[in-house]
């Protein structure tokens, strides 16, 4: 990450002084302009995460506390035990990654974070190398990257604010490329993780074999049951998704908290507990959103960042990707809210607009990719790992498998 950080400022730099040299103006004022704000932008989002923090990580403590999570845990474990062989079976990292993923399908992004930084947490204790990211936390990482999505709600949403016709078109095509660069992840995580051996171990890790004894599997028609569940919310949610992506965080919170009374639970004081922990992380990950903010900003303003996809884009056109789309795969592994901006642009316009294949193709770009820079920066930064290893090299390689299976579905799945 050091490279890479160095090199996104080195470009930015350079591509600013030659517009300064070969015409001067502004180009430098403006650099900088935007270099100050991002800086100043860092502490307002982390700030702004704090309350939903609180909500969800409240809402993880009464489910620990209830058991809830080690239920859940339980019933995926032969497929995390397959993924995640480092993580002892019953340990709660598991159920803290199950439930990270629950909320990515579900399209709750502000629900996956916090329960994402709780796995991640939970994954340290884990890791014998505390400033470098372990294998375990390499490949979590690679899969909050590829966020398989059965309701992608943001898009969704705009595409109705757009006047769509049929705003959840995009739900089946998300969902197949999701699925795809989930595979890709995987497969990058584990095939780069020899490339980047680790040292001897030099701190002791969690005993969690002894603290959490491996639960008693499950009846075997258990997991098959809860796939079938799966499989059937699919088409119930790309029929009703819109109207129902609003009842489920209310759902989400009643349901816990009905649980964890019902399981004698000090739901109350277990919430506010969990909830304290939301302050200390926003302020954590501080320093490491002011690095990649920065960074990506100064990409944005120099035109650094055009410079690059505007070849792509030349290349890939004969190959039906249209230049669009490339300018929203790059923009979106860099910033949430720009690509969120782009894309509202992109609906309005009239050439694009919601329901045209392109605008299809760029909302599914959009629910099936996720913001790697800032995943790194927020994940890692909450623990304190400054080596990411090849963490960035996996969740890159699953943005580009993203696009090329959203490419790829979009012309199969629609007319």
């Amino acid at each position: 990450m050091n490279w890479v950080f160095f090199i996104m400022v080195a470009a930015a730099f350079a591509v600013t002084a030659t517009a300064e040299l070969g015409a001067p103006g502004t180009s430098m004022e403006a650099l900088s302009g935007a270099m100050l704000k991002a800086a100043e932008g860092a502490v307002p989002l982390a700030l702004g995460l704090v309350g939903v923090m609180g909500l969800f990580l409240g809402l993880m403590k009464v489910a620990e506390e209830a058991g809830l999570v080690a239920q859940i845990a339980r019933l995926l474990t032969p497929l995390l035990r397959r993924l995640f062989p480092e993580v002892p079976a019953g340990h709660p990292a598991m159920g803290a990654m199950v439930m990270n993923v629950a909320a990515n399908l579900l399209g709750l992004g502000n629900a996956a974070t916090p329960f994402g930084i709780r796995a991640m947490e939970q994954l340290q204790r884990l890791n014998p190398h505390p400033e470098r990211a372990s294998n375990a936390q390499a490949l979590f990482l690679a899969l909050n990257t590829a966020s398989v999505t059965i309701l992608p709600s943001s898009v969704i949403a705009l595409r109705a604010a757009s006047g769509s016709a049929n705003p959840a078109a995009v739900v089946a095509p998300t969902l197949a490329a999701t699925l795809i660069s989930a595979v890709v992840a995987v497969a990058a995580a584990k095939l780069l993780a020899p490339l980047f051996p680790l040292p001897a171990p030099s701190v002791p890790v969690d005993d969690a074999e002894a603290d959490h004894p491996v639960p008693a599997p499950l009846p075997g028609w258990m997991p098959a049951a809860a796939l079938a569940a799966l499989l059937a919310v699919i088409p119930l949610m790309a029929v009703f998704g819109q109207r129902l992506g609003h009842w489920i965080v209310p759902a989400l919170m009643v349901g816990m908290l009905g649980w964890g009374l019902a399981r004698r639970v000090r739901v109350y004081e277990c919430f506010v507990d969990g909830a304290r922990e939301g302050f200390t992380i926003a302020v954590r990950v501080i320093p490491y959103l002011v690095a990649i903010l920065v960074a990506i900003a100064m990409l944005r303003q120099s035109g650094a960042l055009d410079l690059l996809l505007g070849p792509l884009a030349g290349l890939l056109a004969p190959l039906g990707v249209p230049a669009e789309a490339l300018t929203m795969a790059g923009l979106r592994s860099l910033s949430g809210s720009g690509s969120f901006g782009l894309l509202a642009a992109y609906m309005k316009d009239p050439s694009i607009g919601p329901d045209s294949p392109a605008g299809i193709l760029l909302g599914t770009i959009y629910g099936s990719s996720e913001t790697t820079f800032y995943v790194l920066a927020v994940y890692f930064g909450a623990v304190g790992i400054r080596r990411m290893r090849h963490a960035l090299a996996a969740g890159l390689i699953a943005d580009a498998a993203g696009l090329t299976a959203a490419v790829a579905a979009c012309g199969l799945l629609l007319p």
